[in-house]
């Protein structure tokens, strides 16, 4: 602890040194003209346009991810360009880039790497930086993150009220309120409290969101955001379907291998966060930002673990989980100038301490197999259960980071360095066993923009990351020999170029990647207890992204990705092999129509998905799929009714799997009717 807070003192002092010897020139350029790249934050922690990030993001609006229903978060991602869904019943997950990004999601900048399925009811839109981002972001982050940013309280902003129903008794009512305590203090809340069931039998959901947020202009450069987010979600746990002979089981798809009668998934995520912002002067601006996390999650779940011929194997599970997160980070950001080279520089500290502690048990004796073909005769366990781990983890981590964004006439450069502090300690209460592990790694960044002209700007950049043992799912197993070995690294070599077509109402982003894990764990042929850091994993691809405003009413949005990932150097079984999850091809292109703020509206596309495999050794492959959706509305003074089609054409396909005996079937057509007021 003293050690963090001499870092703290001398990271303060760095700050107010740099803040003293800013200068008024501005570095960063401007557009003119009209661009449908949009500005982000999430790539460089700073307002920058897309266009002058050397690396690729994508920007969604919340409301275009649940325009037809309200999918999970990593259903909702899978038309993204290099993006596939990988969650299961238990919590969100998608694969960027060929690799698992299930422990790379944030809230606000903050890292949310909690097992649970977040709401988006309280996001405003969603990014998605591809590739790594451990200079800003820290572990992790190896084909990329997704970061959420949420709905803050705004003067003028409209107030709503919403209801929705739907194919399979889905109802969900939804509230956003917004209102001013003075004239320095905006509030506002978010609400939705959701009920549905599912076209599979006898799985059903509950959640409900409860969102509030105050900010106060305490004064002309000084202003505080508090925001809290509570959300619950119970439902039936539903692991999908089993393989058979390398494909999914040909069985109907609203065939269930829980034991609903009696298997759950309680979730309670809590999350409190503090911005505090000071504009020291029109060129330095201070921010303090701290979040607490915490989850409180327990689960009862009976799942397939193997399949013989046409008979299936269960086991029981159950678990008592309870986690928390809580993150500071202090930064500095500002402009200067050195000679003819305009600097935008940013100085941050991050401190985190994070603790996961499961208790978990299983059947205490074998479950009798049962009929793949019968699922509901399938054997039921109410027998003794047995502690399987009973254990606590706890993760400290000291981030300290510089970055510049550096100008001069048509040339932008971007270079940063972090330095990273990781500590895990895993204790086995059932054991007696407990065992600590340290590592410290420098992540660096750097990337070029060339922008000659207005309408291109072409880049190209490389980055690392790094994944330490035990900084995955947070936690190790005491006294395993392989506890002390090198953190996995991950590099990026990218490149392409970012244009504004029609007098800027077209945007589109062309990028080539190379993303390659090495150092990666892979077991010793002569000793399979013995691991060794001679892996090698990679993804060779070419994405393109396309937004358009071709007229004041007609739009268009959508990409395509076309990725070869593959196990370059593993294990016998997975050489040469696919990392699972991950397509080939994948992208969406929508069409749109808005007459306006009042009148008409509507929109229509294609989300397709190339085949996958459910594991890693590619014994089932999950066939390819395009999924048509459908929606159209009409807007009249205060109020809007829109009905949308989810899988129109009720094409049957598979979204994810966490093995070749856990499949997960998409939605079969669904229809959502619903009617909102604004005031």
């Amino acid at each position: 602890m003293q050690h963090l807070n001499q870092t703290h003192t001398l990271v303060w002092a760095a700050l107010l040194s740099l803040s003293a010897s800013a200068q008024a020139d501005d570095s960063i350029t401007v557009f003119g003209k009209r661009s449908q790249h949009d500005e982000v934050a999430t790539a460089t922690r700073t307002a920058t346009p897309a266009k002058l990030v050397p690396q690729s993001i994508e920007s969604v609006k919340a409301s275009e991810l649940t325009a037809f229903g309200q999918p999970t978060l990593s259903e909702a991602l899978t038309g993204i360009p290099g993006v596939n869904a990988s969650g299961d019943t238990r919590f969100d997950g998608v694969t960027i880039r060929g690799f698992s990004a299930s422990n790379d999601f944030y809230l606000d900048g903050l890292r949310d790497d909690m097992q649970y399925t977040r709401d988006l009811g309280n996001i405003e839109r969603v990014e998605v930086l591809k590739g790594p981002a451990a200079v800003l972001y820290g572990r992790g982050s190896t084909g990329g993150i997704v970061n959420r940013v949420s709905k803050v309280p705004q003067r003028g902003q409209a107030s709503s009220v919403s209801a929705r129903v739907g194919s399979f008794d889905s109802r969900r009512f939804a509230a956003d309120l917004n209102g001013e305590a003075g004239e320095r203090v905006q509030l506002r809340l978010n609400l939705a409290q959701e009920d549905k069931e599912s076209f599979r039998d006898e799985v059903t959901s509950k959640r409900t969101l409860l969102a509030p947020s105050v900010n106060w202009e305490i004064s002309d450069s000084l202003n505080w955001l508090v925001q809290y987010e509570r959300n619950e979600h119970d439902r039936t746990p539903d692991r999908g379907i089993p393989g058979v002979d390398g494909r999914p089981a040909d069985v109907p798809i609203e065939s269930v291998y829980s034991d609903t009668r009696r298997d759950f998934i309680d979730d309670l995520a809590q999350s409190t966060r503090s911005r505090l912002t000071w504009d020291i002067n029109d060129q330095w601006q201070l921010r303090q930002q701290l979040g607490y996390t915490t989850l409180d999650s327990q689960f009862d779940n009976t799942y397939v673990t193997s399949v013989k011929g046409d008979k299936v194997t269960r086991a029981r599970w159950q678990q008592d989980l309870k986690a928390s997160s809580l993150t500071s980070n202090t930064e500095a950001e500002g402009q200067l100038q050195t000679g003819p080279v305009g600097h935008r520089l940013l100085v941050g500290v991050e401190q985190s301490w994070q603790e996961r502690t499961p208790r978990l048990y299983q059947n205490a004796s074998p479950i009798p197999a049962g009929n793949l073909y019968d699922p509901d005769s399938l054997p039921t366990y109410d027998g003794a259960m047995k502690l399987a781990s009973d254990a606590s983890h706890k993760v400290r981590g000291v981030g300290l980071y510089v970055q510049d964004q550096l100008s001069l006439g048509d040339w932008h450069l971007l270079a940063g360095l972090r330095r990273d502090d990781f500590t895990v300690t895993s204790r086995r209460n059932d054991l007696d066993k407990e065992q600590t592990v340290s590592v410290t790694s420098l992540s660096p960044r750097l990337g070029l923009v060339w922008n000659p002209i207005e309408e291109h700007a072409f880049y190209t950049s490389y980055s690392k990351t790094f994944t330490p043992v035990g900084g995955e799912l947070i936690g190790l197993t005491p006294g395993d020999k392989n506890n002390k070995l090198d953190p996995q690294h991950t590099r990026l070599y990218e490149g392409g170029v970012k244009s504004d077509w029609l007098d800027g109402r077209l945007a589109t982003t062309l990028s080539l990647y190379r993303l390659e894990m090495y150092n990666k764990r892979s077991k010793d042929p002569l000793d399979p207890t013995r691991v060794l850091l001679t892996g090698l994993q990679r993804t060779e691809g070419i994405e393109l992204s396309a937004r358009a405003q071709l007229t004041d009413e007609i739009y268009l949005r959508g990409g395509v990705a076309i990725q070869d990932a593959e196990q370059v150097k593993a294990d016998e079984a997975l050489q040469g092999k696919r990392p699972m999850n991950v397509s080939r091809q994948n992208g969406q292109l929508f069409a749109g129509y808005q007459s306006g703020k009042q009148g008409w509206f509507g929109e229509t596309g294609v989300t397709a998905v190339g085949d996958r495999f459910a594991d890693n050794a590619n014994t089932t492959t999950l066939p390819g799929y395009a999924r048509f959706d459908a929606r159209a509305g009409y807007r009249w003074q205060q109020w809007e009714a829109q009905l949308s089609a989810e899988n129109l054409t009720d094409h049957d396909y598979f979204v994810s799997a966490t093995s070749a005996a856990q499949i997960m079937p998409g939605t079969p057509r669904q229809l959502h009717l619903t009617a909102a007021y604004r005031f």
